[in-house]
């Protein structure tokens, strides 16, 4: 499938800014999955969220990359091309998904 994107070249070495979804964290809201925006590093919840904060992002500041945030979960999106691609192992850089802390994790789980 990454034959067919054109904006993995976007990608950068990012380290998330949180463990949890930003917006979530400061509003005292939950969230079920993360994606990691691999443009600049924000943290945000997936669309089966109910803020769909990662894709909120997206519109926001048309960083389309974004990588799964979840521990064994390796997969990233294009938003605007709409494919799945493999971000391979450099796409977190000073942090492994699977290694991070994960502050509220499980409070924050649905």
């Amino acid at each position: 499938m990454e034959e067919n994107c054109e904006h993995l070249d976007l990608m950068k070495p990012v380290e998330a800014h949180t463990n949890g979804c930003e917006e979530c964290l400061k509003m005292g809201d939950r969230w079920v999955h993360l994606r990691l925006c691999l443009e600049c590093g924000h943290v945000g919840c997936c669309d089966s969220s109910k803020n769909k904060h990662a894709t909120k992002h997206f519109h926001a500041t048309q960083h389309p990359i974004i990588k799964s945030f979840e521990p064994g979960e390796d997969w990233g999106w294009c938003y605007i091309d709409e494919v799945e691609f493999d971000p391979g192992d450099n796409a977190v850089f000073g942090a492994e998904v699977d290694n991070l802390p994960r502050r509220n994790y499980r409070q924050h789980q649905h």
